[in-house]
């Protein structure tokens, strides 16, 4: 049972909509971006954040294969070179190392694949994402209903 529900405070949650609707159109693969969103709420444990879009990454075309191993993406041949830099940068954004931040290694791994642009937009889906799990899962939202939009 959810604890409370953020919908019901508009005002709240009006500028995480908007970061997710700027996310949405900002050039970056959608296909890249729902990994993205999905690894994220992994690491934070967010079921309803997982639901949501493992559903909206299947109705966009991704494979349940890729879905499934998500979690073991480095030992994956499944996800191209840009992919894996999206999801380490994911991976050091969400868990922030106290001392070190995001190391120099990863940072050099995602410039070598993302344009300075492009990993703004790539970190910007990192923290939309961290909200959103930050919102979901001390609420409890129960996950199960969400429908994927018709693409």
């Amino acid at each position: 049972m959810s604890r409370f529900n953020a919908y019901k405070r508009p005002d709240a949650t009006k500028p995480l909509f908007a970061l997710a609707e700027y996310v949405k159109n900002c050039g970056i693969e959608q296909s890249l971006v729902e990994l993205v969103l999905m690894r994220a709420s992994q690491l934070n444990g967010c079921a309803y954040c997982l639901d949501m879009h493992s559903k909206d990454a299947r109705a966009a075309g991704e494979t349940e294969q890729r879905l499934y191993l998500l979690q073991a993406w480095r030992e994956a041949p499944f996800y191209s070179a840009r992919e894996r830099a999206a999801l380490a940068w994911c991976e050091a954004v969400t868990r922030l190392d106290p001392i070190h931040g995001v190391p120099d290694e990863i940072h050099e791994e995602a410039r070598a694949q993302f344009s300075e642009e492009e990993l703004v937009d790539l970190n910007m889906a990192v923290i939309l994402i961290n909200s959103w799990n930050r919102i979901a899962v001390p609420s409890r939202a129960e996950p199960g209903s969400y429908k994927p939009a018709k693409h």
